[in-house]
């Protein structure tokens, strides 16, 4: 996947859907919850906390990771693994998303 379209839903009809408090599913297992979603055209993407799992730790995903969603479950499902998520950069909660943060998540899931 490119880092153009790492950006953008693969399902346009993602981007009519809040998923707010819909819980994540990695590839081997569940990884949290939804704490925002934006649908930003070129930077579509979800801040995801992880909670216990590893010690509360914050990530931005971007939309193209999203493999599917179900809103009857409330869960979306992302096309990475638990280990692949846990060592994505780290969103630092005191601040939103700045263009090297972006930079950054855009180079690892990429």
């Amino acid at each position: 996947m490119s880092s153009t379209t790492i950006w953008a839903h693969r399902d346009p009809a993602f981007q009519n859907t809040d998923m707010t408090g819909y819980k994540v599913e990695a590839l081997d297992g569940s990884i949290g919850k939804i704490d925002d979603a934006t649908y930003e055209v070129g930077s579509d993407h979800i801040v995801v906390d992880t909670g216990p799992w590893i010690l509360g730790k914050k990530v931005m995903i971007p939309a193209g990771v999203i493999d599917r969603i179900d809103p009857t479950d409330e869960k979306v499902y992302v096309d990475r693994s638990k280990d692949q998520i846990k060592d994505s950069p780290k969103l630092d909660q005191a601040q939103r998303p700045d263009a090297t943060h972006r930079d950054q998540v855009g180079g690892y899931y990429g």
